[in-house]
């Protein structure tokens, strides 16, 4: 369902939007944020000067040590009075990052988030089941807020108690699931569990995302809860979910809220802008926030853009699914490979189930990495819970095969007995690097 006009603009006027929202975010960033203010007097540039977007990147990026440099409030444009909500993202490796709100910016993050539940299937009258965690972390309240403005009734159910989400999707009967696609593949297996069928419920759609995710997954988790998935994508120091969503009809990219965003994708070495179609690191410019503007702002994730037309007559500009972040980039002997890469060869194999970790450890001067991944039930009863067996042999050779013709990568592989890994409450934990004593990731369960 279409909502708003913007959706089937055309480009020229998709980008005469754009260029006015864009002139006047940089005039109010320069007037009440002194860090851009500095940083662009320091190279002789002023709002005035950006008349197109190719003079954008005359602008330095932004980055996330810039927002935790100015802890809390530096990067506000917003006076604290004006503010109405402040989120903040993980803090996990130094000072999370702070993010306001004013009015406005609540109004207008409720419209797009609705706008991507439309895109995803969702229609007035349904109701949707919430397991995004809420709180400091945007995904909950995001989504909540924008079901709402799109006349669908919400279940708060946020992440964790995964008995009682069961008992509310089978009591209440919602039509869409909102979760991370980890979270919602572990309802479905605690179903299976405890004797339901998770393909026997009310749910038609998943809006599913906060994690990189490939397209082998998204087949697990509609066959086994027989619904069309989506991935949306968002993320805090932006504005929160519903920066861009895939449409239930082509499920090929995520359609970008482009009257709020411009998006330029970079080479992460060269900090040079790359054609449409290729991979590099997503940047971001508001173009319509007050609190939190922020301009070319570098997000850490690899992926592409297109701006071909999509068979749902959105002609939005598309992002692809999220390749994986730059710091998850695992270097094994020299090559380059993404956890969403080593996914995509586990999941060809149907004895394999899609959970997985991969560690890295500290062999004297060498790191190894080693993939860990688990069997199906199926499998696990057919090797007679015997790993040692030639079946399992034969299988982790298969894999190991897979990851070198694939990933051109030589890679230990250790296949596990089901449920060994520990299953996630929200996002899931793919790196474990036991390099640092002070492990924080969550360690499979040898």
């Amino acid at each position: 369902m279409i909502i708003h006009a913007i959706e089937t603009a055309d480009r020229e006027c998709i980008e005469e939007q754009q260029l006015k929202g864009l002139r006047t975010t940089l005039s109010h960033v320069f007037k009440n944020i002194p860090f851009y203010r500095e940083a662009w007097e320091g190279r002789g540039l002023h709002p005035s000067m950006i008349q197109d977007f190719s003079d954008l990147k005359k602008l330095p990026f932004t980055e996330k040590k810039d927002l935790r440099n100015h802890y809390p409030f530096g990067m506000m444009a917003a006076e604290k009075k004006d503010l109405l909500r402040i989120h903040a993202s993980s803090g996990t490796t130094g000072k999370p990052t702070i993010i306001g709100y004013t009015s406005k910016d609540i109004e207008s993050w409720a419209e797009i988030v609705s706008r991507a539940i439309a895109a995803a299937g969702g229609s007035p009258n349904d109701i949707l089941h919430n397991a995004y965690g809420y709180g400091l972390f945007t995904g909950g309240l995001g989504i909540h807020h924008g079901s709402e403005k799109l006349g669908i009734a919400v279940i708060p159910a946020s992440a964790g108690n995964t008995e009682r989400q069961i008992t509310l999707i089978e009591d209440l009967k919602p039509d869409i699931l909102c979760a991370t696609p980890s979270y919602a593949l572990n309802i479905a297996e605690k179903m299976l569990e405890i004797g339901k069928n998770p393909r026997h419920t009310s749910l038609k759609y998943g809006i599913l995302g906060a994690e990189p995710w490939s397209e082998e997954m998204r087949n697990k988790i509609e066959n086994i809860l027989d619904i069309k998935a989506c991935d949306i994508y968002g993320l805090s120091e932006v504005i929160g979910p519903g920066v861009a969503i895939e449409c239930h009809e082509a499920q090929d990219g995520m359609h970008i809220a482009e009257d709020h965003f411009y998006v330029e994708v970079i080479d992460p070495i060269t900090m040079e802008n790359v054609a449409d179609g290729v991979d590099g690191e997503l940047v971001f410019t508001s173009l319509q926030k007050e609190a939190f503007p922020i301009i070319r702002y570098r997000t850490g994730d690899i992926a592409s853009i297109t701006r071909e037309a999509c068979k749902c007559g959105r002609t939005t500009m598309r992002m692809s699914r999220v390749k994986g972040r730059i710091d998850d980039m695992l270097i094994i002997r020299g090559v380059n490979v993404y956890p969403s890469e080593i996914e995509h060869c586990l999941m060809q194999f149907k004895q394999a189930a899609p959970h997985y970790q991969l560690v890295i450890e500290q062999n004297g001067s060498r790191q190894d990495v080693i993939l860990y991944a688990e069997i199906t039930e199926d499998t696990y009863l057919e090797m007679k819970g015997n790993l040692n067996c030639t079946a399992a042999e034969d299988l982790t050779e298969a894999i190991q095969l897979r990851l070198k013709n694939y990933c051109l990568v030589n890679m230990e592989v250790k296949i596990l007995s089901p449920k060994t890994i520990p299953r996630s409450e929200g996002k899931a934990v793919r790196i474990v690097d036991l390099r640092n004593k002070e492990l924080i990731s969550q360690p499979i369960q040898k």
